[in-house]
């Protein structure tokens, strides 16, 4: 249910955007960057939003801050379809902005966290799983709807779909425990994880993290705003340049499924120190064979980012515990959503000064985050060992 629930969330938020700022530009007479610069105001507002929507989870469990998110994404949508001006399409994606902060993956993994504790891993790889379908269903559903009634009926009708379907399937989802029982329990499950990590090393862990997930973040959302154009830079047909583009959807969902099979009983820092290196891979096989070595990179690329998607619910709950995770998580996505919303313009620079060596940049930084997390590796390892000695 959750993770139905989340695919219409994606597909009606993060995923809109690429289809319809076109037709709603055009109609209230601004740029397509204007609409993009009220996406990136959405990405913002959700930053500031997580870490409360993620303290209420702690409290009260998913059930209720997923409900009200369905409610808030309606009239987000809602209010975007009767959008005439510029400021009504930034105040539309503002409200559009709370909801994303309190709805999507940060919210769904906590849900999943304050349910099952430390057991947790194996319904965040399903979650993501659903989800990973977002792009192939939203893409065509609101393609198809803008023409069938234009895009502000298209607005209304996503909005009718967290109503009608989106609500039902977060009202069905079971009700957290007592918050004092479930605190009880997450104390009882820290033995063994990384709670035992001196003040100073949980500190460090955070910020390691923290940077690993901005890094995925803006190399997730770069890619899918300048995949196509640096393929082209690379000299690869339009033609080909998409075609390989949309391999990287089908891609992200497979590296789901090589984590729910092959690699669950995997460390999770492992499976996210494999992922990493994904990217950076892909990339160095286009930069030395070129455009025959696209179809590699664009599935690298995607298997990486799917799996990280789940290192990114998982590794938290590895080393902090189950225990106030949903606030935790909102503070160490603050500075993924900031860089998320600056990510297609930054990288848009990068590439209309180098071309296809943009690339090397992505590639130094999914390098950098690979290195961030053998440093939390290494910690985790003293503790382990220290814990053996005693």
């Amino acid at each position: 249910m959750l993770g139905v629930a989340q695919t219409l969330s994606w597909a009606s938020s993060y995923y809109l955007p690429a289809v319809l700022a076109g037709a709603i530009s055009k109609d209230i007479g601004v740029s397509t960057s204007t609409v993009f610069g009220a996406f990136s105001v959405a990405l913002l507002v959700a930053a500031g939003i997580g870490p409360v929507a993620g303290r209420l989870i702690d409290r009260l469990g998913g059930r209720p801050v997923l409900i009200v998110s369905n409610v808030v994404f309606a009239a987000g949508l809602a209010a975007l379809s009767q959008a005439t001006h510029a400021n009504h399409v930034f105040a539309a994606w503002a409200l559009m902005g709370l909801a994303m902060g309190s709805g999507l993956y940060e919210a769904a993994f906590a849900t999943v966290v304050r349910l099952y504790g430390q057991d947790a891993r194996r319904s965040i790889t399903g979650v993501t799983l659903f989800a990973g379908f977002a792009s192939t269903v939203g893409w065509p559903l609101s393609a198809y709807l803008e023409n069938a009634v234009g895009w502000r009926g298209a607005c209304l009708a996503w909005a009718a779909l967290h109503l009608v379907i989106g609500l039902p399937l977060n009202v069905l989802l079971p009700r957290a425990p007592r918050a004092d029982q479930a605190s009880k329990e997450a104390t009882g499950a820290e033995r063994g994880t990384g709670a035992g990590l001196a003040p100073a090393q949980q500190r460090r862990a955070a910020v390691l993290m923290a940077y690993v997930f901005a890094v995925t973040w803006f190399i997730s959302t770069a890619m899918a705003a300048h995949l196509p154009e640096l393929l082209l830079a690379s000299g690869a047909t339009l033609a080909v340049a998409v075609g390989i583009a949309a391999l990287v959807g089908p891609a992200q969902v497979a590296g789901r499924v090589i984590e729910f099979t092959f690699l669950k009983r995997a460390h999770p820092l492992f499976s996210a120190r494999l992922a990493t290196l994904a990217h950076p891979l892909g990339a160095l096989g286009l930069g030395l064979v070129g455009t025959s070595a696209a179809a590699a990179f664009a599935v690298l690329h995607g298997l990486g980012n799917g799996i990280l998607t789940i290192a990114i619910g998982t590794l938290p709950l590895l080393i902090f515990g189950a225990k106030g995770y949903g606030q935790r998580q909102g503070f160490l996505m603050v500075p993924a959503r900031i860089v998320q919303a600056g990510a297609p313009f930054l990288f848009g620079l990068a590439v209309e000064r180098w071309g296809d060596s943009a690339l090397w940049f992505s590639a130094l930084l999914g390098l950098s985050a690979c290195l961030a997390l053998v440093v939390m590796t290494a910690d985790m390892s003293k503790v382990s060992r220290a814990a053996e000695v005693h």
